[in-house]
This record gives C-alpha cells, sequence and structure tokens, in this order.
C-alpha cells in the first residue's frame, strides 16, 4: 500500500461529522455586537459562527514563505494522481492557516518545525527548506517521515511531520477533491420494493394502487416525500 493509499485508509476509518466537529478546540467567547454573516461557502453557520469565522479568515497567521514550504509539503505528503489533483489543489494550506488561528495550540509547533527545516536545509545545502531542489526536499523529509527509522536527534522533525501530515489528511480528505477521490457517498436510501408477496399472500394483504404508485417506486427513493 502506498502512502496516498495509507493516508485514504485513515480517512475511510475516521471520516464522520462528529469527528470533523469535535476537531476544534476554541473557548467558548461571548460576542455583544450585532452578528453579521462571514464568507463561508459551503456548510452552514449560526450568525455568531459566521462572525467568528469571518474574523479568523480575515486575520494571517503565516507568512508568504512559512506557506510556500507549507504548500511544497502538503504537495509531497499528497500529490496529484490519475484518480485526483494534489492537496494545494483541494486547498489544503489554505484549511492549515484557518485551522492553526482556530485551534492555536497548533501554532508554535507548526512554526517551530517550519523553522527546523529551514535550519536543517541550511546547514546541508546553504538554503531554506523552499530554495532547495526537490531531491533535496526529499531527502530531509525523509529524515522524519518514518518514525521508525527516525534518529533521536530529529525528534523535533518527526513530531513536527507528524501533525503536518494529519492536517494534511485531514483537509484533503474533508475536500470536495478529496472526497471524490475516497468514492465516500454519505448515506444514500437502500432499494425497498415493500414486503415479499408471499409473505403478503400468507397473512392476506395485498399493497393498494395507492400505495404501490406512491411509496414503492425505486427510483424515487432519493426524494423527500410529501405526506397527505
Amino acid at each position: 500500500m502506498d502512502r496516498r493509499e495509507s493516508l485514504k485508509a485513515l480517512a475511510l476509518g475516521t471520516l464522520s461529522v462528529g469527528t470533523i466537529l469535535s476537531a476544534t478546540g476554541c473557548e467558548d467567547k461571548k460576542n455583544t455586537g450585532e452578528a453579521k454573516a462571514g464568507n463561508t461557502p459551503g456548510y452552514g453557520r449560526t450568525p455568531d459562527e459566521a462572525l467568528r469565522d469571518k474574523g479568523l479568515m480575515e486575520e494571517k497567521f503565516f507568512t508568504a514563505e512559512e506557506m510556500k514550504t507549507i504548500t511544497i509539503l502538503a504537495d509531497i505528503i499528497i500529490p496529484a494522481d490519475e484518480h485526483s489533483g494534489s492537496a494545494s489543489d483541494a486547498k489544503v494550506p489554505e484549511f492549515i492557516e484557518f485551522i492553526v488561528k482556530d485551534i492555536p495550540e497548533h501554532q508554535l509547533p507548526m512554526r517551530g518545525g517550519l523553522r527546523w527545516l529551514d535550519v536543517q536545509c541550511a546547514k546541508r545545502y546553504n538554503k531554506s527548506f523552499a530554495e532547495c531542489s526537490p531531491e533535496q526536499r526529499i531527502a530531509v523529509v525523509d529524515l522524519i517521515a518514518y518514525p521508525e527509522k527516525a534518529a533521536p536527534e530529529n525528534s523535533q522533525g518527526v513530531a513536527f511531520f507528524n501533525r503536518m501530515r494529519s492536517l494534511t489528511a485531514t483537509g484533503f480528505f474533508t475536500s470536495k477533491i478529496g472526497i471524490k477521490d475516497l468514492g465516500y457517498v454519505g448515506n444514500t436510501p437502500n432499494e425497498w420494493d415493500g414486503v415479499p408477496a408471499d409473505v403478503l399472500k400468507q397473512y392476506g394483504y395485498a399493497y393498494d394502487e395507492k400505495t404501490l404508485a406512491t411509496c414503492l417506486k425505486i427510483e424515487d427513493r432519493g426524494k423527500i416525500m410529501t405526506w397527505d
């Protein structure tokens, strides 16, 4: 199983609304002003939640250079393939920028880890991670991507990459691109064509024409029923 398939299996095993919603570790701050909906396309929010999200989206935590490194790392973790786009295609870097503001506990480990990468690259190649060649980047990533093989002196980098990998997988597999890649279609109605005819006959029952026409049309099972 390759890296992408491993991440996909992990996502399939944990994908649920409860998991996603419980990932927020924010304080319950009261808002005394009038809440106005922010730009939160694709998901529902109460006015207070939309106002909070709007404030987070207007802030910037990572520098442009840090975002460049995050984008490179995310695409190393989940590159584009014949099935779907890359992590950056799914806007994972933007997700990470948002989530570290939503959950501030991520901020110090993420910024420290990005700095660790640049220091290691400076020692080896006299340049930042983003300035390194693809081969040089992979050489550094290989030092921290496999915890069981990593040297003790690289423990900070391992902890950072574990966090980065988790955030990347979360952002990707909860995006439209990632959900399509998983083949996850959510809850869909099963086909049900009523009580078997032999059982109805055994108990002396039969469907009337109205019930057959209204309730047992398999092609309409995805529609919301209107009852009279």
